[in-house]
């Protein structure tokens, strides 16, 4: 049996993350939720998303059985042996909203009238917005935690280490943790993944995942519900936050209830707000409904797309959504809707030129050893083309 994770309705309200990648590679604890379903299903997964992404995220065609899984539900144990029990003809239904469906014929052709209905009856969890991200992630890294480590053994904490409640961190190969940390699991599990480095003095508070090769910079201080990913350094003060991978913000500075792309840098001194002045909940810029939505949450913060620099002394007002390849600089907030490829900060943006930002991310991706082909090329191109409504000028 194949299956295919499909982006369904929420892609959408998913962007700008979701330009560059399907539903189903979005980083919520400690893996992505395509690496939960494989995980679980013990098999390898596909993909059904736009047709720009297709060479970066192909799907197995079209001939054979397979299941079509809405990739916007986050899998648990009982969910995926709902799926794989699934036979030819039958769709798993949440009520009337479809979950999966299995099926031998050209999905193209897909007539759900004439499937039988399957109707689940356990819990569900599902993305449907940006701040779903950041608010599911302190549960995610315990549920991933829990999968990752059962049966297995923790590398010792080294001497000097400070640890509360020591059972719940694991240490994986390779990954190092210097004197002076301190590691508190109370609040959730702290998970260090291989050859990962958390530097003197950083002070950790669970539920924390570390990607494999990520550094925690010196001095750090982070707190429960954040996740970051691989290939990332961090520093400064972070809460509850998500960073996809190969993102930086080395240096000092607040970041909170926020969500950082892959390939993204925040420059020294870069805050943002997550908290308005007067409490009132919080309302972000809706790609689905082109314009500005109420999250309902008092406490929100900064939404970056991939390949989005800050520079030094940033300031982000509270619910800002950057787009891709954004490069924002200069004093004062500047507007908490900045298009991709903008290029500017309070003072007004313009439009940063597809050859200047091609040549950046080539650059970036080079320092991690990672290769701006024509795929991905391809791919920035797109976007560029694509958001040019958004832009200015």
């Amino acid at each position: 049996m194949k299956y295919i994770l499909y982006d369904g309705t929420s892609r959408n309200n998913l962007l700008p993350f979701t330009y560059t990648r399907p539903v189903a590679d979005i980083r919520v604890g400690i893996m992505s939720i395509r690496e939960k379903w494989e995980f679980l299903l013990g098999a390898t997964t596909y993909s059904l998303t736009h047709s720009y992404l297709k060479d970066k995220y192909p799907h197995t065609g079209k001939q054979g059985s397979r299941v079509l899984i809405d990739a916007s539900y986050i899998p648990g144990e009982k969910l995926a042996q709902s799926v794989q029990a699934l036979q030819p003809g039958q769709i798993l239904y949440d009520d009337d909203r479809i979950i999966a469906t299995c099926m031998e014929e050209d999905f193209e052709k897909l007539e759900v009238s004439e499937y039988e209905s399957v109707q689940y009856d356990g819990e569900l969890t599902r993305l449907e917005h940006l701040w779903d991200i950041f608010i599911l992630n302190a549960r995610e890294i315990e549920e991933d935690f829990r999968r990752i480590t059962a049966g297995r053994k923790s590398q010792p904490v080294p001497e000097g280490v400070w640890t509360v409640n020591k059972e719940n961190i694991f240490i994986e190969e390779g990954a190092e943790v210097m004197p002076g940390v301190v590691l508190n699991a109370s609040g959730g599990p702290v998970y260090l993944g291989k050859n990962s480095v958390v530097m003197e003095g950083a002070m950790i508070r669970g539920a924390f995942a570390l990607g494999e090769h990520s550094q925690i910079k010196m001095g750090a201080k982070i707190y429960g519900g954040t996740t970051i990913g691989p290939q990332s350094k961090v520093g400064g003060e972070v809460n509850n936050s998500v960073f996809f991978g190969y993102a930086n913000k080395a240096h000092d500075g607040f970041l909170g209830n926020s969500v950082i792309g892959e390939w993204c840098n925040l420059g020294a001194g870069t805050n943002n707000s997550n908290l308005k002045n007067n409490y009132a909940s919080v309302k972000i810029w809706s790609y689905e409904q082109q314009r500005f939505e109420d999250t309902g949450l008092q406490f929100c913060g900064l939404f970056m797309g991939d390949h989005s620099k800050a520079g030094i002394d940033t300031m982000f007002n509270t619910g800002t959504v950057v787009g891709v390849s954004a490069n924002v600089f200069g004093a004062n907030f500047p507007r908490n809707f900045i298009p991709s490829f903008s290029w500017g900060g309070a003072a007004g943006m313009k439009t940063y030129q597809l050859a200047k930002a091609l040549e950046t991310a080539g650059v970036v991706m080079q320092r991690r050893n990672k290769e701006l082909d024509d795929t991905e090329r391809d791919i920035l191109t797109y976007i560029f083309n694509e958001t040019q409504k958004f832009r200015r000028s």
